[in-house]
């Protein structure tokens, strides 16, 4: 095993967990954000993703006007029911 080898697995994180973030602030409440809360809920359960995805409630992440906000690797996505299992696969990448 050679120095970079070594380094990767010390390094390495096991039980890597994705965190998502819904705004829960009033407007994001107003555009549903419950609804929304509860088909990622589903998603995740359909998938057996609960040891790799966790779901936070956030307050204001600025973008009020364009729908429920839901953050996870520093991008913020404009969510609605209809579009929630679409962004849910970009966030997770196929998974």
């Amino acid at each position: 095993m050679n120095q970079s080898e070594l380094f990767r697995l010390f390094f390495k994180k096991e039980n890597v967990m994705k965190t998502i973030r819904i705004c829960v602030g009033s407007s994001c409440h107003v555009n549903g954000s419950y609804k929304v809360v509860k088909a990622l809920n589903q998603l995740i359960d359909q998938r057996e993703l609960k040891n790799e995805v966790e779901l936070v409630g956030s307050f204001c992440m600025g973008k009020c006007t364009e729908g429920v906000a839901v953050e996870c690797d520093d991008i913020i996505y404009a969510v609605s029911v209809e579009n929630v299992e679409e962004i849910f696969e970009k966030i997770l990448g196929g998974k």
